[in-house]
């Protein structure tokens, strides 16, 4: 017989626990629905599930839908249309635009694109350490747009180039040689993945939740586009990109500082992979063809008739690799990662949704708005304050998912009700989403595996981790903020 895999009783204990009290045990505060309430309780021991992982994140997803469902917190009359509700965050566009996403991407690991990128990025700059970091800056940088995974990006493709240029210089935990070169090579691999997940919508998949809430809370007034969000990342994220090998390189400076021989492993690993071949030229196009697309430029030079929605887009782009043979259905029904975002993200954009649908997040709101104003600041005060408590909440998260969804919507129409101008806010809190994961060796799905590699010890992560947050905060603010008012986001 198999052996039955069952939930973890500590975390789950505490779950149960957790939810009864608010459930039952907890006074309803004046001004919310009982129901909400309930909701509320299902969603905070759903959050708690997750951060203390009672079980994968796909299979908590599924009970928290059943139990709205059975429990019809959003219809408490009508029980068909409860299961409607509860099934409603399937119909989200932006979750099959990432699911799809997702999907492409197999077509860069499959066909090598992905190491063929890296590798290049390595020979052109890989005279020196400093060079090679921002080979691998770059490389991550020009498949980020396709690939919504920050973890298969960080972890499954840039990771083991990094891991193959530190062992060429015999730089390995086994060895004790990390700090030759490895320790900073990782480091910089590590806090690529946060900047780039923040640069654009598809890099990583809590992202489009972050617009669905912006576009939630203001009633559609502010829906950013994948080409809107682009460009706001532009500048700001570009000068993090730029800055950070330099910080890392002067806060653990690596003991060999010119790398002769980096150009000729990434030469010859060029070489094994041969001339390009027909299915990554393909997925290269479509690759292209998809930005292009996403970025508006059909309709910038030939008209509004010819823009095209990014989740269409998304499923043309898959489609045509499915056409040409690049990715088999086999591959689709494969990729485990697409369809457990599936179902995490609907169910999370739906308890986030009705929360906001039954009162229950402007109650929280105007909770937080009370406490902020009996301090007497004006709306940049204010926003600053909820931007720093929101970013460094994460060191109490391991998701980034999880992060968003149980502090965004809150926070968000805290600061507006404060004062704060709604894109502002909306970019600011958007693009802590994913910086915050600069901070801690458990913050998002790349670090374990970066970390696990022995490279870098939890001092050193955890100072580099709040050193980067620092950093990347005052760029974040400084030049964005002058970029935001150029663009006229403000």
């Amino acid at each position: 017989m198999h052996k039955l895999i069952l939930p973890r009783p500590l975390p789950t204990a505490v779950v149960v626990c957790l939810t009864l009290i608010i459930w039952f045990a907890v006074p309803v505060p004046a001004g919310v629905a009982p129901n909400a309430w309930h909701l509320f309780a299902l969603f905070v021991g759903t959050i708690v599930a997750i951060i203390g992982k009672a079980m994968p994140l796909g299979a908590l997803s599924i009970i928290a839908i059943a139990l709205v469902a059975i429990t019809g917190v959003t219809n408490p009359t009508k029980p068909a249309a409860a299961l409607a509700d509860a099934l409603s965050g399937f119909a989200n566009p932006l979750i099959w635009l990432i699911v799809s996403a997702v999907m492409v991407a197999l077509a860069v690991t499959k066909t090598g694109l992905g190491r063929r990128i890296g590798f290049y990025f390595v020979k052109l700059f890989g005279k020196k350490t400093l060079g090679v970091a921002y080979g691998l800056v770059f490389s991550e940088l020009v498949i980020a747009p396709v690939t919504p995974s920050n973890t298969a990006r960080g972890g499954a493709i840039i990771h083991p180039i990094m891991r193959s240029i530190a062992d060429s210089y015999g730089s390995s935990p086994e060895q004790g040689t990390q700090k030759t070169i490895g320790r900073y090579l990782a480091l910089v691999n590590y806090n690529t993945n946060p900047i780039t997940s923040a640069m654009f919508i598809t890099a990583t998949a809590p992202n489009p939740l972050c617009v669905a809430l912006i576009a939630a809370a203001t009633a559609g007034s502010i829906s950013i586009s994948w080409g809107q969000w682009a460009l706001a990342a532009l500048l700001p994220c570009l000068v993090m990109l730029l800055v950070m090998p330099l910080v890392l390189y002067l806060l653990y400076p690596p003991e060999i500082k010119h790398t002769p021989g980096a150009k000729e492993m990434a030469s010859a690993e060029l070489a094994k992979l041969g001339p390009m071949r027909l299915p990554e030229a393909i997925t290269l196009s479509v690759l292209i063809m998809m930005l292009a697309v996403w970025a508006g430029v059909p309709a910038w030079l030939l008209g509004p008739a010819f823009s095209l929605d990014p989740t269409t887009t998304a499923f043309v782009g898959l489609a045509l690799l499915l056409i040409t043979g690049v990715l088999e259905w086999e591959d689709i029904l494969k990729a485990k990662s697409a369809w457990d975002t599936l179902i995490w993200f609907a169910a999370l954009v739906m308890m986030a949704t009705f929360l906001g649908n039954l009162g229950l997040t402007k109650w929280f709101s105007l909770t937080i708005q009370g406490g902020i104003t009996h301090l007497g600041l004006d709306w940049k005060a204010s926003a600053a304050i909820l931007v720093v408590v929101y970013f460094y909440a994460h060191y109490f998260f391991a998701s980034t998912t999880a992060h968003v969804t149980a502090m965004f919507a809150a926070f968000f129409a805290a600061g507006i009700a404060l004062g704060t101008p709604p894109m502002l806010l909306g970019l600011l809190l958007s693009f802590s989403s994913s910086l915050n994961m600069s901070l801690t060796h458990y913050a998002t799905g790349t670090a374990p595996i970066i970390f696990g590699s022995g490279y870098i010890t939890l001092n050193e992560w955890w100072i580099a981790g709040l050193v980067m947050s620092v950093v990347n905060l005052l760029i974040l603010v400084g030049v964005g903020g002058v970029w935001w008012g150029v663009l006229g986001y403000l």
